[in-house]
Parts: structure tokens; C-alpha cells; sequence
């Protein structure tokens, strides 16, 4: 595994013209949400191939350049799996982003439409953790295959269309009256959602997505805690809540299994797996500290 851009990478992007990240993660989540859509045969096919052909250059190009920014750090990842795991674990406190002030802020003084603003960004950023998780599973080993299995039918409700939690969320939205659209939403908070469609839509990028949705599960509790306890201060109704109750719970058993179920048994089988795994971490990590930023820079300025 390479750990950095080869030659020919690195010529491309000093030759391309730099990216807006504005315009292009506007334009990046247009097209994931069209290209995700299930839809039916129609006489354009060959126009949408020329037209991801370019989405997926400048898709590339953004995941290269941000690999590039953790790349130092991503290459002590041990590789063996304990110790992999060990090293993991300890990004819920030394990752980028942990400990933000924002979120014990949000749970103890933020207004209501503070809230409400930030439940908006953080709702036009949401991929969905279910496709993610469905999508990154495919061709895995079969150990960790079942893990993301087992994560996706708690994501799914276990059978259950009122446990769904992407239906969960969304009444969560409603309750609160957001209306998220991608015009409206910080260019950081959809390049969050759209690393994380890249790497779960890229088979090259497998481990980067098992790594980013892992540490998802490892850090997301504290955080939704705290809204959960803003929401409540608000007084938010139990529904509005639930989402987020629900995940600073039951994402403690989810990281475990996760690291023990799914880490550990690919990194023994492909010890050169560790470091992708680590980057897909860590580049999670700093897409929501650079959200983290922009959000206290808007709502406390």
C-alpha cells in the first residue's frame, strides 16, 4: 500500500486549478444525491458516465488532498491489531475535534435557534449511516462483514420501521422545523458528508471508510449526549429527542463490537489494511473539527 500520492497524483493536482471548496462540495453533494437516487433506464446514460467520470477526478482529488493532511500521523498506527485497537480507542480523546467546547455549550446555554441553526448544518451534512455501512460492507472478509451487518440491522430498526434511526432523525428535523438545503449549509459540513460518501462508494477506499464509520461510533456519544441535554433544557419533546438519547447509549456497545469484531480480524488477516483504517479515521476526524470551527465562528461571533 502506498502511503503517499504517487508521482503522477502529485503532478496532476500542482497542474489543476485550485478548488473552491464552496463550489465543489455544492456540486459534490448535488451529484451524490442524484447518483444515489434509485432511478430507471434512460436515453442520457452516456452523458451521466462523461458526467461522473469529472465528478469522480474532483471527488479524488479533494480525498487525495485530505489523506495528505493526516498522512504523518496515520503512519504510527501500529499494525498489529491490539495494539492497532489500543491506538484507535485513543483518538476519543486525542482525535481531532474531541472535547470541543461546542457541545457543552450547546448543552447548557445555546437558544433555542442556536440549536436549531446547528441541527440544520448538521442535518444537510448527514450521509446516512446506514448506506454507508451497507455500501462499505461489500466483498469484506466474513467476520467483519457480519459486524457491519449487525451494525446496519440496528441502524434498520432491527426490522422495526419505527426504530429506524435514519426515520428517527428525520422526526427529530421535523419536530424542530429545520429545513436543510444545501445552499444554505457551510461548505465544512458538506465536505464532511461527502468524504464519507466517497470513501464508503470507492473500493479503494474500503479500510478508509470501516476506519471513518469506526471512530464515528467511538466519538459520536459525548457529543450527541450533549445535544440530547440541550434539547431537553430547550424543552424539546421526548420524540424530538430520541434520536439522540438513543445513540449516546447505544453507540458505546456499537464502537466495542466494532473494534473487536471488525478492526481486529482485518488487520490480522491484512496487516497492511492499518494504515488506510487509520487515515479513514483521522481525515473523519478533521472533516468535524473543521465543522466544529466554523460553527463556533457563526454562532458565537
Amino acid at each position: 500500500m502506498h502511503a503517499l500520492l504517487s508521482e503522477d497524483d502529485r503532478r496532476v493536482l500542482a497542474t489543476a486549478q485550485p478548488l473552491d471548496p464552496r463550489a465543489l462540495h455544492r456540486d459534490l453533494a448535488r451529484w451524490n444525491h442524484r447518483r444515489l437516487q434509485p432511478a430507471l433506464p434512460h436515453e442520457s446514460w452516456e452523458r451521466d458516465l462523461s458526467e461522473e467520470h469529472d465528478m469522480r477526478r474532483l471527488e479524488g482529488r479533494w480525498v487525495e488532498g485530505l489523506r495528505e493532511t493526516v498522512i504523518d500521523r496515520a503512519l504510527a498506527a501500529p499494525h498489529d491489531p491490539d495494539a492497532f485497537v489500543a491506538w484507535f480507542e485513543a483518538l476519543k480523546e486525542n482525535g481531532a475535534g474531541q472535547n470541543d467546547p461546542l457541545f457543552p455549550w450547546l448543552a447548557e446555554e445555546a437558544s433555542l435557534e442556536e440549536m436549531r441553526w446547528f441541527l440544520t448544518q448538521e442535518a444537510a451534512g448527514e450521509a446516512g449511516f446506514d448506506d454507508l455501512v451497507a455500501l462499505t460492507q461489500v466483498k469484506l472478509p466474513a467476520r467483519a462483514k457480519l459486524e457491519l451487518a449487525r451494525n446496519y440491522w440496528d441502524e434498520m430498526g432491527q426490522g422495526r420501521m419505527a426504530g429506524m434511526h435514519g426515520l428517527l432523525l428525520q422526526a427529530s428535523a421535523e419536530g424542530l422545523d429545520l429545513e436543510p438545503s444545501i445552499e444554505d449549509t457551510l461548505w465544512q459540513s458538506l465536505a464532511l458528508a461527502n468524504t464519507m460518501t466517497a470513501l464508503a462508494t470507492t473500493r479503494r477506499y474500503a479500510y478508509h471508510s470501516v476506519g471513518a464509520l469506526g471512530v464515528v461510533e467511538l466519538t459520536a456519544p459525548t457529543r450527541v449526549g450533549h445535544v440530547a441535554q440541550g434539547l431537553k433544557r430547550l424543552g424539546c419533546e421526548p420524540r424530538v429527542r430520541k434520536y439522540f438519547h438513543l445513540h449516546a447509549v447505544l453507540d458505546l456497545k456499537h464502537s466495542a463490537d466494532w473494534n473487536e469484531e471488525a478492526l481486529k480480524p482485518l488487520i490480522s488477516e491484512r496487516p497492511e489494511c492499518a494504515q488506510a483504517i487509520a487515515e479513514g479515521a483521522l481525515m473523519r476526524l478533521e472533516c468535524g473539527r473543521r465543522c466544529f470551527e466554523i460553527y463556533k465562528r457563526k454562532l458565537w461571533n
